[in-house]
């Protein structure tokens, strides 16, 4: 029998191999969605029978609230459903018996539940799940903005705090584009694919799964594997979380907000080239965002624009060296 190890050497050098021939982004695309469907029909058909479970509704106005659901099947957002449409509207994630739940994942046993917003007394949690799913919509928009003229390789999301003042994502480029900066205009085109994004109101969809089945799904993408083996070892349950959005899949380090649509005022400020790393050139994406229920008057989102734009003070992904003087080149391909 070839051990574990074995196994992921051998689905390194594959995805190395299908890097060099790397199909159009749609057929990636298409791949990843039939491994991770596969996957989330698989494990609903774990409860074949509906069980009931009782979830105890905690917060303000809630406490003693007890709602009858179905275990397997049900999620938080099914029990904001049977309370009032505000829940429903402003609900970004969920406190499980005291651990982050998203919103779209099924409960499996009898539990309290606290849905969480960002108008909580304490909205440390929910800003964060926040500042990384912006991050998650910006890595979106980047693995298409090109079309199929040049690779897009999405690295591991940085976890920024909201006070840092940008959420970001980073990325490998085509190596044609090495000595490329982005002009004002082609970050402009990322800020509109990102709105039609948030426009769309999409899910953000949580599946939990074991590397082997991530390992499948980022076929593709031997810098994804490599994540994907690195976060099964830090957590203790040897699981990673994945994501979907629309058509796209992703690996998250953290929870995820409910939906695009809680997005407000959303844009991408910079382009910021890291040095070579491991798997090419790498560079930092950034962008500022509010959501809905948090808007700024035009003064101040300004102010937080300029502050946005500049180079974040983080260590980047692997040893990086310092980049060679860049040139400017036509704007992106509009959404």
């Amino acid at each position: 029998m070839i051990t574990r190890t074995a196994c992921q050497v051998l689905q390194r050098r594959f995805a190395s191999a299908a890097e060099a021939m790397r199909p159009p982004v749609a057929e990636v695309r298409t791949w990843r969605n039939t491994v991770f469907s596969r996957e989330q029909a698989r494990q609903r058909a774990l409860y074949p029978r509906i069980e009931k479970i009782e979830v105890s509704m905690q917060g303000p106005g809630l406490d003693g609230t007890l709602l009858i659901m179905n275990k397997g099947m049900s999620t938080p957002l099914s029990c904001a459903r049977h309370l009032t449409e505000h829940h429903v509207t402003n609900s970004a994630l969920a406190l499980v018996d005291g651990e982050l739940w998203p919103l779209h994942r099924p409960l499996t046993h009898s539990c309290s539940l606290t849905l969480l917003t960002f108008k909580d007394s304490d909205p440390t949690l929910v800003n964060q799940a926040y500042w990384r799913s912006c991050a998650a919509l910006l890595g979106q928009v980047l693995e298409t903005a090109f079309k199929d003229d040049f690779t897009v390789e999405l690295l591991t999301i940085p976890e920024v705090p909201v006070t840092s003042g940008a959420f970001c994502c980073d990325v490998v480029l085509d190596p044609q584009l090495d000595s490329w900066t982005p002009s004002e205009e082609s970050l402009r085109s990322l800020t509109r694919g990102a709105q039609q994004l948030i426009h769309q109101d999409l899910v953000w969809e949580p599946l939990e799964v074991v590397p082997s089945v991530a390992l499948e799904v980022f076929t593709h993408s031997r810098c994804k594997q490599e994540e994907v083996e690195q976060k099964a070892a830090q957590n203790p349950k040897g699981t990673v979380m994945l994501y979907r959005c629309g058509d796209h899949v992703l690996l998250s380090g953290g929870p995820l907000v409910a939906r695009t649509g809680m997005c407000f005022q959303y844009e991408v400020t910079a382009l910021h080239s890291l040095g070579q790393g491991p798997c090419g050139l790498h560079r930092r994406a950034q962008g500022l965002s509010l959501p809905l229920q948090l808007q700024a008057h035009h003064t101040v989102w300004r102010k937080l624009q300029q502050r946005a734009k500049k180079p974040m003070e983080l260590p980047g992904p692997g040893e990086v060296t310092p980049p060679s003087p860049a040139h400017s080149a036509p704007p992106l391909s509009s959404q």
